[in-house]
């Protein structure tokens, strides 16, 4: 049976998709900060669909620790999913280094940092697929969130670039463009109804989109051409926006 790995499990999107690949008979492996969080999840997953599943702790800002964790890991997992983010505050980072640096730390370079150790392991097994969920806040920064958004802009091409280079190796690399989505990290922003998903409609999107390898993915088809709509406004006129 296939087993997918999931980075950053303790989120309500992971949740979600833990339960969408489970019900579709792959084993999971969770991994996240929260172990105790994770292993009712775990449990919960092999009762209701009858699956393997384990829990791993994982921090995703202690680089020093991700190829060891990897190759801990038993068995390795044919699909990687790096679901984990930290949308942080941006007023606050712009005066608070420790803020800014998690916010870009979290979002890029700890996504780099794992997804290396799981790329050159997929390369040499000339398998597996990686599936990044990044963030449409990274296709043109905004003063509202141009931390966070410069962090997935990064990780955007980070993925891009992954894909190129994994292709020749049989691995195949899909980029994830959620837009707004109900979550925890999300609560208490004013969020417009008919724009945001829910974390199921991210899951059931990204299982279908894997399924059919796509490159990228937007879960609600209409932000490719929101963003196109917002990337095309010439900068004279954006940088007098408040967006």
């Amino acid at each position: 049976m296939p087993t997918v790995l999931i980075l950053g499990a303790g989120s309500d999107m992971a949740v979600a998709i833990a339960r969408r690949f489970a019900a579709a008979k792959y084993d999971i492996q969770l991994a996240a900060r929260n172990t105790s969080f994770l292993q009712a999840q775990q449990q919960d997953l092999h009762i209701r669909y009858g699956v393997a599943a384990s829990s791993h702790a994982f921090d995703a800002l202690d680089f020093n620790s991700h190829a060891a964790f990897y190759e801990s890991l038993e068995p390795r997992p044919h699909i990687t999913i790096c679901v984990f983010g930290y949308l942080g505050d941006q007023e606050l980072g712009q005066t608070n280094w420790q803020e800014a640096s998690r916010i870009l730390h979290t979002n890029y370079t700890g996504a780099v940092s794992i997804l290396n150790v799981v790329a050159n392991d997929y390369a040499a097994r000339r398998q597996g697929m990686i599936i990044g969920i990044s963030s449409v806040a990274g296709e043109r920064g905004r003063q509202s969130n141009y931390l966070y958004g410069s962090a997935k802009a990064g990780f955007t091409a980070y993925l891009s670039g992954l894909r190129n280079r994994l292709f020749h190796q049989g691995v195949h690399v899909m980029s994830v463009q959620p837009g707004f989505v109900y979550t925890r990290m999300t609560e208490g922003l004013q969020l417009p109804p008919l724009l945001t998903a829910q974390p199921d409609d991210v899951a059931q999107a990204i299982l279908k989109g894997g399924a059919s390898r796509k490159n990228v993915l937007y879960v609600k088809w209409f932000w490719r051409y929101i963003m196109l709509i917002i990337k095309s406004i010439p900068e004279f006129i954006f940088k007098k926006l408040k967006l």
